[in-house]
C-alpha cells in the first residue's frame, strides 16, 4: 500500500524507486502483487507516466487515510506527541541557510536534544514529499497550494558594486545604463540577459552586457566586490560585504517588490509535536533577523 502511495504521488516507478530507496524490480513486482490481491489493475502504464484506474482512484484515498492513521498510531506510541523527540528534515537557501537557518538549528538543537535535524542547503526548489523534507524557507513567492505556509518577512533583489569599480566607471543613475557597464551575472536570479525593474510603477526589463556568468551567489558577490563588474543578488547575499565597504547598493529606487520568505509544510492531519516545536522556535527568531 505504501509503495503504491508512492508511485502516484512521484508519478512514476523510476521515482518511486529512488524515493524509496528500493530497487524498481522491487516496485514494479510490489505493484502487481497488490493488484493481483486486490485482483483489479489500480494502475495504466504509458511510455511517459502511470494513470490511474477508476479502482486506483478510489484505491489511493482510502490508503493515504489508513496510512496516515498507521503513522500517527506509531508516533503516539513513540512519545512524540508527548514530549518532542524524532528526526526532522530542514531545508533552506544555501547562503541564508549559512547565514540564518544554520544558527537557529544549532540553538534548536541545544535545547532539544531528543530530536535530530538533517539540513538541506540548496538554492534549487526541494519536493517536500519527494524528499521527506518536513519543513524549508522559501524566498520566493508561493506556487504550491499543497503547502501550509507561516510568513517570516521579504528580502529585496539590489544591484551592487564596488567602490573601486564605480570610481573607474562611474555609478549608473537609471537601469538602462547598465547596457554601458560590465555586469556579472548571477545564473540564479532570472535571465542573465535581462535583469527587471520598476519605472514610475512600470516593469520594465533592461538588457545587461555580462562579463562573467556564475553559477552562485557568494561568487556574483566576491567577482563584484573584485571590481569585475555590477552584480544584482539578494540583499542578505551581498550584506556582509556592504557592511566590510566592499559594496555599494545602487539603483534602489527602480528596485522589484521584495521577494516574501516563508516556512512552509506539508497539510498533514495531528501535527508531530517535534515539527511544531520547531516552528514555535524558529518563526520569531527567522522574522527578527528579516526586520
Amino acid at each position: 500500500m505504501a509503495v503504491f502511495v508512492s508511485v502516484v504521488e512521484t508519478g512514476s516507478l523510476s521515482a518511486a524507486s529512488r524515493a524509496l530507496h528500493a530497487p524498481l524490480p522491487t516496485v514494479s513486482r510490489k505493484i502487481s502483487e497488490l493488484e493481483a490481491h486486490l485482483g483489479v489493475r489500480l494502475l495504466t502504464r504509458t511510455s511517459r507516466k502511470i494513470l490511474l484506474t477508476e479502482a486506483g482512484e478510489h484505491y489511493v484515498s482510502a490508503a493515504r487515510e489508513i496510512l496516515g492513521r498507521v503513522e500517527e498510531a506509531e508516533r503516539r506510541a513513540l512519545g512524540e506527541y508527548v514530549a518532542p523527540r524524532g528526526d526532522l528534515t530542514v531545508t533552506a537557501p544555501i547562503v541564508f541557510g549559512r547565514l540564518h537557518m544554520l544558527p537557529v538549528v544549532a540553538e534548536f538543537l541545544k535545547m532539544f536534544p531528543d530530536i535530530n535535524i538533517r539540513l538541506i542547503m540548496s538554492d534549487r526548489p526541494v519536493s517536500l514529499a519527494d524528499e521527506h523534507v518536513d519543513v524549508a524557507l522559501r524566498i520566493a513567492q508561493l506556487s504550491d497550494s499543497n503547502l501550509i505556509a507561516t510568513r517570516l518577512g521579504s528580502v529585496p533583489t539590489v544591484v551592487y558594486a564596488s567602490p573601486d569599480y564605480l570610481g573607474r566607471r562611474g555609478a549608473p543613475l537609471h537601469p538602462r545604463d547598465l547596457e554601458n557597464h560590465s555586469c556579472v551575472a548571477f545564473e540564479g536570479m532570472h535571465s542573465g540577459r535581462f535583469w527587471s525593474f520598476r519605472d514610475s510603477g512600470q516593469a520594465i526589463a533592461v538588457p545587461i552586457r555580462p562579463r562573467l556568468y556564475v553559477n552562485t551567489a557568494e561568487t556574483a558577490v566576491d567577482a563584484a566586490a573584485g571590481g569585475l563588474g555590477i552584480t544584482r543578488v539578494m540583499s542578505y547575499q551581498a550584506k556582509k560585504a556592504v557592511d566590510a565597504g566592499l559594496l555599494v547598493p545602487l539603483l534602489k529606487a527602480f528596485e522589484m517588490e521584495a521577494a516574501p520568505v516563508h516556512l512552509v509544510y506539508l497539510s498533514q492531519g495531528v501535527m508531530p509535536l517535534k515539527l511544531r516545536t520547531f516552528l514555535d522556535f524558529a518563526t520569531p527568531r527567522l522574522k527578527a533577523v528579516l526586520h
